[in-house]
């Protein structure tokens, strides 16, 4: 049986009370941004200056540092966004509501980036701007699923009964993400396979691959603070009748 540290437990209780986690975000939002800053430039320069050209590709696979940590994250955030929807369909914690909601925009814009970063790959390398193979059409699919969450969450009023509603769709859509991770590996497609998720050594040279598993870091590293940020705007519009927000309005024009 697993064994949670009371420390921990007591961090998430507090963390599920709304003025705590305002309070806290903004106390942490300055050392994600320094944190986020440091991870693209080391990513950023030692993925354009450091490594080297690539034996078939040349220097056009450097568009993976942004193309292949997008696709990594359009995947993690629905999981992300699917999970706290069922957490907050079980338990109707509010945070877990926004959360979900929160993650959508995040996650369709990097989606969005993947499938546009990886037409401009694979025009030079496929001679194609697109085609119809399991790992593209599925993520195109994920794009879609990622805008019929937010479209349906602005299509109800009350909020309550709208992250009840898109909590349900993520959830269903979540049979999409292992279709994405494994397609390669069940059908014949143009698109290749792992190289860095290997189990028995990465088809990458390290000093390609540490730009890449930074630069996956630093875009870890703004999705959170993209949450925050886009969390903390929908926890004041759901909780802008509540007594903490009226007090801190107060204190700020103080």
């Amino acid at each position: 049986m697993l064994l949670i540290p009371d420390s921990v437990v007591r961090f998430f209780h507090r963390m599920a009370s709304p003025p705590h986690f305002y309070a806290f975000t903004e106390r942490l939002m300055p050392w994600l941004v320094i944190i986020f800053l440091f991870l693209t430039g080391a990513g950023l320069y030692g993925g354009l200056y450091l490594a080297p050209p690539d034996y078939q590709q040349g220097d056009s696979y450097r568009i993976i540092y942004i193309h292949v940590p997008s696709a990594w994250m359009s995947l993690f955030i629905y999981v992300v966004m699917a999970v706290a929807g069922a957490i907050g369909l079980v338990w109707r914690i509010k945070l877990a509501e926004i959360v979900a909601i929160s993650s959508a925009p995040v996650g369709a814009s990097f989606t969005f980036i993947a499938l546009v970063t990886g037409s401009l790959w694979g025009k030079p390398m496929w001679g194609t701007w697109w085609v119809w193979d399991a790992r593209l059409t599925s993520e195109l699919i994920l794009l879609f699923l990622y805008l019929g969450v937010i479209g349906l969450y602005g299509a109800i009023d009350d909020k309550r009964v709208a992250s009840k509603a898109v909590a349900i769709l993520a959830i269903v859509g979540v049979v999409n993400i292992p279709i994405i991770h494994y397609s390669v590996e069940w059908w014949n497609t143009l698109h290749q396979g792992p190289t860095v998720s290997k189990l028995d050594k990465p088809s990458i040279h390290v000093s390609m691959l540490i730009p890449l598993l930074l630069m996956a870091l630093a875009f870890n590293v703004y999705y959170l603070i993209a949450l925050i940020q886009r969390a903390r705007v929908e926890l004041l519009q759901r909780e802008r009748n509540s007594q903490w927000v009226k007090t801190m309005v107060m204190e700020n024009k103080q």
